[in-house]
């Protein structure tokens, strides 16, 4: 069951518990406020809607689409194809639900620094914290003294050896 909570400023969304969507309310006549995210999907599956759509044009207006998004879509357009470049851009996007809009700007500015326009490569910048890991342990030397072994003697071997030679 799903339940609606309205405030002054904002309504939200309840599904067992959790706040599940929150969007600010719209008191103008024949107004709506559109979130981008709730369109992706869609979008993924009609990438070319992306351009002309209304949540893209709020989102701008609102000053929340970063010209480093418009910088990486026409990089991966150019790469791509502009269907399949947009759709990465989507898949992009998606991301910001996971990992928020603010890391997902910084990620996508530090590949366009580095001159990568990879959605791939976007995402391994996104996932660069958790992919960091702490130096080795020092280990004491003296403590592998107990696995050491005599060398073998080679001898006899070498032996055999020159006798095979021999014949």
């Amino acid at each position: 069951m799903v339940h609606a909570k309205a405030y002054a400023g904002t309504v939200e969304l309840w599904h067992k518990g959790n706040c599940v969507a929150r969007h600010p309310r719209c008191y103008g006549h024949q107004q709506q406020i559109l979130e981008l995210e709730h369109y992706l999907d869609v979008l993924w599956r009609k990438p070319g809607a992306l351009a002309g759509s209304t949540a893209l044009d709020q989102q701008r207006q609102a000053g929340l689409w970063p010209t480093s998004f418009d910088r990486i879509w026409q990089a991966l357009m150019a790469r791509q194809g502009k269907q399949t470049g947009t759709r990465q851009m989507v898949g992009l996007l998606k991301l910001c639900q996971q990992y928020g809009r603010g890391k997902l700007q910084e990620s996508v500015e530090a590949a366009l620094a580095a001159g990568c326009s990879d959605a791939a490569a976007v995402e391994h910048l996104l996932h660069r914290d958790e992919l960091q890991r702490g130096g080795c342990e020092a280990v004491d030397v003296g403590a592998l003294e107990r696995c050491a072994r005599p060398l073998p003697v080679m001898t006899e071997y070498d032996q055999l050896l020159t006798l095979g030679g021999a014949r």
